[in-house]
């Protein structure tokens, strides 16, 4: 098959590029590399500032244009997926549904139908912007109110989301909140899971042959959603953990920095914090537990049914909605400590079996070969 991703978030479009490679498929990348992360990609689309960044981000989009024809799948890391205003992103979509034969979403970050579930009162007990009925801290802060509050709600956005979703042949979700908020919008015919591709192949397990002296923590701060993924509450949890027992663990904080050191920062560590308002592992904490580091994030019990996993539930589920509950899951890997070997194996086992590069490439091609028909 040949495919098409334009856009991409946290490497996943470049990751499942490369495993399909491998598989004999012709995979080709067009993103702005998930910008600081500098992931991957075959079409550079990233846009620089200013006026002079805008132009020559139209003259290098107008470039690629060619390039991006005659795929068998087209697939779009969300309907913003290149940085351009709706009206000009629907002349590059019909561009690509014209001469392309299949075009499909990829729900893979925040968009308008992930929002409207996350305010909607029932999809979710808690999200990035509700936690129970309240604002989350996010929702409250002074950077969502100045940047972001319109994002999602404004009729310019409403309607460009409307237009891609009604002529997208397909959605496939890489988290089960994307998936359970697209759920009620698009015909299950039309909807798959994928889940997060990882490269396990180069992310080797660091065997833990006994119990450590000190448990070593690992966070990684995006300075720019700190307070929307509750990196920021999360970090003071771990401080205080450190406080505790200075002589049985340590912390490590890297922030913004490109994902191949990220990824090599974070293996001399044992236990990684990230994402509070999640109810499911997300990329991070899946490339940490494939290097054998256990998580702590979210793993509710909707996520592990949603996979059919009811043995392995190695991930540390925190829950922002109790009070302390951070401070308690921290205490208790602490306490003990002595199954950390035991809790890496599992973390690496879990993993390989529902999030391997090979395993979600192979969803993938099953839900676009049905697209295809």
């Amino acid at each position: 098959m040949k495919i098409l991703f334009v856009g991409d978030c946290s490497n996943l479009h470049n990751c499942l590029a490369q495993q399909l490679r491998k598989m004999g498929h012709d995979a080709v990348v067009a993103s702005h590399g998930s910008f600081w992360m500098n992931t991957g990609r075959d079409i550079d689309l990233a846009r620089g500032d200013g006026r002079l960044g805008t132009v020559a981000f139209l003259w290098k989009l107008l470039k690629a244009l060619p390039r991006m024809r005659g795929y068998d799948i087209v697939q779009l890391a969300s309907p913003g997926f290149v940085e351009l205003r709706p009206e000009k992103i629907r002349l590059i979509f019909d561009y690509l549904r014209k001469y392309n034969r299949k075009v499909v979403l990829s729900a893979l970050k925040t968009d308008v139908v992930y929002h409207q579930a996350c305010h909607d009162g029932h999809t979710y007990r808690y999200s990035d912007y509700m936690v129970g009925d309240l604002p989350s801290p996010y929702a409250l802060s002074a950077e969502y109110r100045a940047n972001h509050e319109d994002n999602w709600t404004l009729p310019i956005m409403l309607e460009h989301s409307d237009y891609v979703m009604n002529r997208v042949d397909g959605v496939i979700s890489c988290l089960w909140e994307y998936h359970e908020a697209y759920r009620q919008r698009v015909a299950p015919e039309r909807l798959a899971y994928g889940g997060i591709p990882i490269d396990t192949d180069s992310l080797t397990l660091r065997p833990l042959a006994e119990e450590p002296r000190r448990v070593r923590l690992f966070i990684g701060i995006q300075r720019d959603r700190t307070v929307v993924k509750g990196t920021d509450r999360l970090l003071e949890a771990a401080r205080r953990c450190c406080d505790r027992h200075p002589r049985e663990c340590e912390l490590e904080v890297v922030e913004n920095v490109p994902y191949s050191e990220y990824t090599q920062r974070m293996r001399a560590s044992h236990v990684i914090l990230d994402q509070l308002y999640s109810y499911t592992p997300a990329t991070n904490a899946m490339i940490a537990m494939a290097q054998g580091l256990v998580a702590v994030s979210g793993a509710e019990p909707e996520f592990y049914e949603f996979i059919g996993e009811t043995q392995n539930h190695p991930i540390v589920n925190v829950n922002p909605c109790v009070e302390g509950d951070i401070d308690e899951k921290l205490e208790y890997i602490i306490a003990h400590k002595h199954r950390l070997p035991q809790w890496s194996r599992e973390s690496r086992e879990f993993v390989l079996k529902h999030n391997s590069a090979q395993v979600v490439a192979r969803r993938s091609l099953d839900f676009w070969q049905r697209m295809l028909g």
